[in-house]
């Protein structure tokens, strides 16, 4: 069994810091994960508990939790809380490096301690809390050296979960408890194969850069929290009353430590502007008695202490404890949550996503990470600009008023802010960010894994689900489904998680992208399966694993997934390509387009079968090891209206980088994909003109989804003649001429010598050879590179060509397209000249324009 080894830094049994730990932990142990925890007594010092035994911390923690800690560290000779409490104030606050030696002997030590405690336990994962912070760091320095030890040993991954809840930045940084930028006395995170640090918002990811410049694996996870209104039920019924809270009044809770940096004193003093309204304070009471007595005394100077209760320390949010209230029963009595918190002490501001989550409004001070964690997001509260003014005063005090008392503002807040919680730190986000780094194992008899990027697919995907689900000839054990949404609008990941529950025998797992793209979301679905594929338990080294591509708006046949499968099985491919067809009754009409449509896939079908062809996202199989020797899907950018975005020609890119590196494609014509033939519809003005993708010699490769229904009317005869030019043109340079210029050896096949015959076979290997020394290309994978000697070969070589195609695909094909007028000119001894400084167009565009973009079809 796989053992979750946790460590808080914290020293404390039930903080934020834990429960945080606990609703990652989760996910973990509901994999089967056995975890353990590590409070971090015999590590931070001013909790008072360094060495001392547990005692009833169980009862505040899932059953699923063991609590443990490094065994025997109490023999490691000069390692006490005195210890931890002089380093922190010699070496990391003063700067004095006398005791440093001492240091590295402990942390020495402590290692050896840590790696026999993960031996003895098998530990396979560990989650640090809170790790940077420089409470102790003799500590922190052990647990960098027992992790690269323990990884290496074990020959693990990124095996480490390294999250930092504060940093020396974000924690009383006006009395500089951990010392002052660039920290030199602190261990700073530092680059390992076997560690992913995670940071809880973006401004606290750009700080750790700024301190250490080139960190990698260092990603955003915000605090995680389930949206769910806050109810008054049986269990909590009674809360205001136990408290002495009339029923009806107003009450503005705080659920925050009772210290001075937490600023209470601004709630009194709020208090006092709101008559009739209460303030229920949830903190321990003795942790500063001297801040308690304060607010007690400021409290009856300002004539409010009646409506004041200091009700004492309650159970986390999201943990239940029998017999003691909750945050959350206070939040379902409260009327607003008030987080008047001081400018510099706060970082991620939990209170406020506890309100957001109970569906409970919030007031909060405008703190230094306010706008960069909740206010840039769009979340609705009063906020007092404590820059300005430190005090509430009147103005502040009636826009409070308003949200207390105004019940269709209340709910008008609560809607948005909820809404924007469940997208921006909702537990299934956090879970999904979870799953993607940390993928869960799949089974041991699974081979295939199903990537299907979505937007916004509400209309097709139950179709297209069903139809991966009706799969023929391969039990659903043998493959799985990676729908990958792309920041949907519409009901999508709903009708993906419905189907899933209804159809358990078919893995379906959903994973976000947000950045906008197919390329992104197929990229992203491809290196999760590919991870996850790697955790099989029990199976043959020998397997091969496939990585499908499917697209959500076609259909595929009932025998696609296992044709595919078998055709790959037997070839040993590297990449697996699929047949395409059009339903013929959505063309009824329509002779002309139809006509066109399917000479192109004629020409298609027999050039696959000779070179393997190109793959395209509607359909294609790469073996796994072969994705990761080519990189994975490569993601290009191209301006669009001024701003980057990704290019959608990943999988045409993907498979000329795949066939560069020597890896077979093959054609797996019996595995076929029906395309939706909104492709036509809504391009075919543009294909007719040679423009669907691009003109000027840009391409720009857009979506094409329609935005309005498709008029559907055949082509005239001069249309149908324009469409179909532009398609072969499109065709012939792609489908004929890239594969043996990636790939000359294929003019060697009998098979590929039959076809273009022997003589002009052996002309076409020689011509390459001369253009790729005159261009002095050695690689033609670029598109920069391949493009142009593409185009030169084309119209050198075309009649040859279009006799091939009229041979062995049908007289129908014709001869080729008229050429530009300007090569029409040309002498015919100088054409090959001309043809080069035509194609290679460093200003013109015109040969892009001139083959168009018509691969629509």
């Amino acid at each position: 069994m796989s053992v979750l080894w946790g460590v808080s830094f914290d020293a404390t049994p039930l903080s934020g810091v834990v429960v945080e730990f606990l609703k990652t932990a989760r996910r973990f142990a509901a994999r089967g994960h056995r975890v353990h925890l590590d409070l971090g007594y015999d590590i931070k010092a001013d909790k008072g508990a360094f060495f001392r035994p547990y005692r009833d911390e169980a009862q505040l923690l899932p059953e699923w939790v063991t609590l443990d800690r490094v065994e025997d560290v109490g023999e490691i000779p000069g390692y006490d809380s005195a210890f931890a409490v002089r380093v922190l104030r010699e070496v990391v606050q003063d700067g004095d490096e006398t005791l440093r030696p001492e240091v590295d002997r402990v942390a020495g030590a402590l290692a050896g301690k840590i790696l026999a405690t993960w031996e003895r336990r098998g530990v396979t994962m560990v989650m640090v809390e809170n790790g940077t912070l420089p409470e102790n760091i003799a500590y922190t320095e052990a647990l960098y050296r027992a992790i690269d030890r323990y990884g290496a040993r074990h020959r693990l991954g990124r095996f480490v979960f390294w999250r930092d809840h504060d940093l020396m930045w974000q924690s009383e940084p006006g009395i500089a408890k951990y010392g002052r930028f660039p920290y030199p006395g602190i261990p700073a995170p530092r680059n390992s194969p076997h560690i992913h640090y995670f940071a809880l918002h973006e401004q606290a990811k750009a700080r750790t850069l700024d301190w250490v410049p080139g960190l990698a694996n260092l990603d955003v996870l915000p605090n995680a929290f389930t949206i769910e209104p806050a109810r008054i039920d049986n269990g909590n019924a009674g809360f205001r009353r136990d408290h002495g809270i009339p029923a009806d009044v107003p009450l503005l809770a705080r659920i925050t430590r009772i210290i001075p940096q937490k600023r209470l004193d601004r709630d009194l003093h709020l208090l006092a502007l709101l008559p009739g309204a209460w303030l229920f304070v949830a903190g321990d009471t003795g942790e500063a008695p001297a801040e308690h007595a304060r607010l007690t005394a400021l409290a009856d100077r300002l004539g409010v202490r009646d409506r004041v209760v200091f009700g004492g320390w309650l159970t986390p949010y999201d943990t239940a404890v029998p017999g003691r209230y909750s945050v959350r029963d206070l939040l379902a009595h409260a009327t607003a949550v008030s987080f008047l918190t001081s400018y510099d002490y706060e970082s991620y501001g939990n209170p406020i996503s506890e309100a957001i989550a109970s569906g409970t409004p919030y007031l909060t001070s405008g703190y230094e990470l306010y706008d960069v964690v909740y206010g840039s997001k769009g979340f609705r509260a009063p906020v007092l600009d404590i820059r300005a003014r430190d005090l509430p005063d009147a103005a502040f005090a009636r826009e409070v008023a308003e949200l207390i008392t105004d019940e269709r503002r209340r709910a008008d807040v609560v809607r948005v802010n909820s809404e924007l919680g469940r997208a921006v730190f909702g537990t299934r986000v956090v879970d999904e960010r979870v799953d993607r780094l940390y993928p869960p194992p799949m089974g041991a008899g699974t081979r295939l894994s199903v990537v299907l990027p979505v937007y916004n697919e509400a209309a097709n995907l139950r179709e297209v689900l069903g139809t991966l689900y009706d799969q023929q000839g391969i039990d659903r054990s043998r493959y799985e489904v990676v729908l990958v949404d792309n920041n949907s609008t519409d009901d999508t990941v709903d009708l993906a998680r419905s189907f899933a529950a209804r159809h358990p025998d078919l893995a379906l797992h959903v994973i976000h992208e947000p950045e906008q793209g197919v390329s992104c979301a197929r990229r992203a679905g491809m290196d999760f399966a590919a991870a996850r594929s790697r955790n099989r338990p029990d199976s043959d080294p020998g397997e091969r694993f496939y990585l499908v591509s499917a697209d959500a708006d076609c259909r595929v046949d009932a025998r696609w997934l296992s044709e595919l499968f078998a055709a790959m099985e037997s070839s040993k491919a590297a990449i697996g390509v699929c047949d395409y067809y059009y339903n013929e009754d959505h063309f009824t009409g329509r002779p002309r387009l139809w006509d066109a449509i399917q000479r192109t896939l004629r020409c298609r079908a027999v050039t696959f079968s000779l070179f393997g062809g190109f793959p395209d996202g509607k359909g294609f199989a790469v073996e796994r090891d072969a994705y990761e020797r080519a990189g994975g899907i490569e993601i290009f950018y191209q301006l669009r209206d001024g701003e980057f975005v990704s290019h959608l020609s990943d999988d045409w890119d993907f498979g000329i980088k795949v066939a560069s590196l020597g890896d077979a494609i093959t054609y797996a014509p019996r595995s076929r994909v029906e395309i939706n033939p909104r492709r036509v519809d809504h391009a075919i003005d543009e294909v007719i003109a040679g423009r669907a993708y691009g003109s000027g010699g840009t391409i720009v490769m857009r979506d094409i989804r329609p935005a309005a229904p498709a008029v559907r009317t055949d082509l005239t005869a001069a249309e149908a003649r324009q469409a179909w030019e532009f398609s072969i043109k499109d065709f012939t340079p792609k489908n004929m001429i890239l594969p043996v210029l990636l790939t000359p050896a294929l003019l060697e096949d009998d098979a590929v010598i039959a076809f273009f015959g022997a003589d002009l076979a052996a002309r076409l290997a020689r011509r390459i050879a001369d253009i790729r020394d005159e261009m002095r290309v050695v690689d033609f994978t670029p598109i920069h590179a391949y493009k142009t000697p593409s185009y030169r070969l084309y119209f050198e070589f075309a009649d040859e060509l279009f006799a091939c195609l009229r041979r062995h695909v049908g007289e129908d094909i014709g001869q080729p397209p008229p050429l530009p007028p300007c090569l029409a000119k040309v002498p015919p001894g100088r054409f090959a000249e001309f043809v080069r400084y035509y194609c290679e167009d460093r200003e013109s565009g015109e040969a892009h324009d001139y083959f168009g973009n018509g691969g629509v079809f």
